[in-house]
């Protein structure tokens, strides 16, 4: 029996908590969690349902936590989870669950499957089995405040970029402003387009505003692994930078899980309040549009439609912000047949989209967001978060559709009135 894997084992003992026990206590077996969840739906394979990946942990819960479990496990009818179990089971936590909610929110009986599948992902990662993706990725963000690794100044020669094409002049480390911008590696590498657009809209709406230095990204693979130490400290770092810049509001940037842990679950995890507040960007554009900071072009009928991302919306509920400023620029948005906090995931949260050996599943499961788009015949989808946007990209084109991906801040920043209207 190896080192690492008694540790994991050590681990799931210690994370089974109060909540998790009268979660696997009070479920029923009804399989509604499995009619929630695309890695199901879209296979039929009995091994995806939620609940059924936690079977390691339940097992650990019944025999060490419960009388008929301590019973069974002494008279041979449960055997100790393996070492084996718990490497087959980094398939169903890691790559197949994109820890999108929508099982936890369909459970009859209320259990937070995310939270079990998170303490399980917790276990494997003390136990050595957390996907190498993430681990890499864990450790550039230790080394350079950035999941994909690239140094500040591959971020400054983008804000100078920014700064040429619109001619406005865009902070680093400037104190006592309004708000710190945390950006995600994909929006720096991909989509940087947003620095810019952000630019025009804070420029016209009079939000002074900058970017750190020394935490310029939200992003958190510690968060994806259930490691609460690797988590902490990437958080640790964003506090630092706000509390030495003195800002009483931090921007979380275009990423669902960037903004489940920067607001959610950060404070808890570090042990302490925070002394600023935490904002989805998105809820920073509907707060400027509904106070008349900025005005906008009206509108545009384009027929396009939205993907919530589940961190956001689901667990996160940011799901009016983007309709308000949708109808300010369009006039021909219709919405998904399953929308808002009842979104289906894109296949690509949680971590999968860096695992390699996801990929595969992560293709067929795209098949029930192409069959939403597919329905609405739009030309558009819109999205508030880069790992959403990457999925639905690559979805779109390995489905050979004519549709175009847009992230919301660049279509309002394009759709700013020259001159606000006095």
């Amino acid at each position: 029996m190896s080192t690492s894997f008694e540790q994991g084992i050590s681990t799931l003992k210690k994370v089974i908590d109060a909540p998790i026990a009268s979660y696997f206590s009070s479920c029923t077996n009804c399989g509604l969690c499995s009619r929630a969840c695309i890695f199901f739906t879209e296979t039929n394979d009995a091994k995806y349902v939620p609940i059924r990946k936690l079977e390691p942990m339940r097992r650990i819960w019944e025999q060490e936590y419960t009388l008929l479990g301590k019973l069974k496990k002494k008279v041979g009818l449960s055997k100790p989870v393996t070492e084996q179990e718990l490497r087959d089971n980094v398939e169903l936590t890691f790559e197949s669950c994109t820890t999108c909610g929508r099982c936890s929110m369909m459970c009859p009986v209320g259990n937070d499957i995310v939270y079990m599948i998170r303490r399980m992902r917790e276990g494997l990662t003390a136990a050595g089995l957390a996907p190498k993706e993430l681990q890499e990725s864990a450790v550039r963000t230790m080394e350079t405040g950035s999941v994909m690794g690239f140094p500040m100044k591959t971020l400054q020669a983008m804000v100078d970029a920014a700064e040429k094409d619109t001619g406005i002049k865009i902070n680093v480390d400037e104190p006592n402003v309004d708000y710190l911008l945390l950006l995600s590696s994909a929006e720096v590498m991909q989509f940087n387009e947003i620095i810019g657009a952000l630019a025009k809209i804070f420029q016209q709406a009079g939000v002074t505003w900058t970017l750190s230095s020394t935490a310029h990204e939200a992003g958190n693979p510690g968060m994806h692994m259930g490691a609460s130490d690797i988590e902490a400290q990437m958080i640790q770092r964003i506090v630092d930078a706000a509390e030495q810049l003195n800002v009483k509001n931090v921007i979380s940037p275009e990423c669902g899980h960037a903004y489940m842990a920067i607001r959610w679950e950060g404070p808890n995890v570090i042990g302490r309040p925070y002394p600023f507040k935490v904002y989805h960007i998105i809820e920073v554009l509907d707060k400027l549009r509904a106070e008349g900071k900025f005005e906008t072009l009206c509108c545009d009928d384009e027929r396009l439609t939205f993907h919530d991302p589940c961190q956001a919306a689901r667990r996160g509920g940011v799901n009016q912000p983007q309709r308000n400023l949708l109808k300010q620029v369009s006039s021909n948005f219709v919405e998904m047949s399953d929308s808002q906090a009842c979104n289906w995931c894109c296949g690509g949260g949680g971590g999968m989209n860096t695992i390699e050996k996801a990929a595969p599943l992560m293709k067929k499961v795209f098949h029930r967001k192409r069959r939403q788009i597919e329905e609405l015949d739009v030309t558009t989808v819109v999205t508030m978060c880069a790992t959403c946007r990457n999925t639905l990209e690559e979805g779109i084109e390995d489905n050979n559709m004519n549709v175009e991906v847009k992230g919301l801040t660049e279509i309002v920043a394009d759709r700013l009135l020259k001159e606000k209207e006095s």
